[in-house]
């Protein structure tokens, strides 16, 4: 590397912490707030029903719109308010009767006040992306054992598999013990490397709307999987066929596990949404 673009490098090191210095300086003037035990389950629920919130419309629309049946991989399939109203009904009851107590009592415990200096952009990117990888990791190793494993997929997991189509707002449509798997694995790994709070913000706002897309039924062009390269992320058809067929692509984002542990299998959304014309078909025969 030429001494000109090692110094460039360090000009971005140096710098990046002036690029987020105003944002967290605007955080910080709610910081009583922020610090608050209400603040992480008002900010979570406000993010998921926020993300959810124009995948709901646009199942409203999908009826009615065929160019958005182009992107949808069952566009027969549209969620009805009775499957809708008890997965929203679920996320809020969970939050508010297991979620804020859990909070309340960690905030009773530890009021840590906020840093005054906000994070170098680098060190946020790199610490998202590594809280990705091993959120992905811890979630692939306990998804697969809740399927291998028969009583720990019936008491725990089948909940999440109850309806067969997915849509956005069955994202976190599952048992408390999945529920408080995924705060802890999501909480260990933030706490392992030491992030700085508007990361934690950060990589909570990104996992919150990876899990959406993923379940939202719809492939468009600009979805995730389609702007990682070489594959390496699954998407939404990629986990739609989970739900479809219960035996492979475990890991909720990247696709290393599923290929190491032979669990992988692709689908496009043009095969999903052939196969969903099949079944349709065979019902109606």
């Amino acid at each position: 590397m030429s001494y000109h673009n090692r110094s460039e490098l360090q000009d971005l090191g140096c710098s990046s912490p002036l690029l987020l210095q105003p944002l967290w300086d605007t955080m910080r003037t709610r910081e009583a707030f922020a610090r608050s035990p209400f603040f992480p389950v008002i900010f979570s629920i406000i993010t998921y029903v926020g993300f959810c919130l124009p995948f709901v419309v646009l199942d409203v629309l999908c009826p009615w719109v065929p160019l958005l049946r182009r992107y949808k991989i069952h566009p027969d399939f549209s969620p009805s308010v009775r499957q809708l109203l008890p997965c929203l009904g679920q996320t809020l009851y969970q939050h508010l009767v297991f979620v804020f107590p859990v909070t309340l009592l960690h905030w009773a415990r530890s009021p840590a006040r906020l840093p005054q200096e906000a994070p170098e952009l680098l060190q946020l990117l790199s610490h998202v992306l590594i809280c990705l990888l091993l959120f992905d990791t811890e979630i692939f190793a306990w998804h697969l054992l809740h399927h291998k494993v028969p009583w720990l997929y019936r008491a725990f997991h089948k909940v999440h598999h109850q309806n067969a189509s997915s849509f956005a707002l069955a994202t976190q449509y599952m048992s408390i013990w999945e529920l408080f798997s995924l705060t802890f694995f999501d909480v260990l790994n933030v706490a392992i490397l030491q992030c700085h709070p508007l990361t934690i913000l950060t990589f909570h706002v990104v996992n919150i709307w990876l899990s959406v897309e993923d379940h939202s039924g719809y492939d468009f062009p600009w979805s995730t999987h389609r702007l990682v390269p070489f594959g390496w992320y699954g998407g939404v058809a990629h986990h739609d066929l989970h739900h479809s067929q219960f035996n492979c692509n475990f890991a909720p984002y990247f696709t290393h596990w599923d290929k190491m542990l032979g669990t992988l299998r692709s689908a496009d959304s043009r095969e999903l949404c052939a196969a969903s014309h099949l079944n349709q078909e065979k019902k109606q025969t």
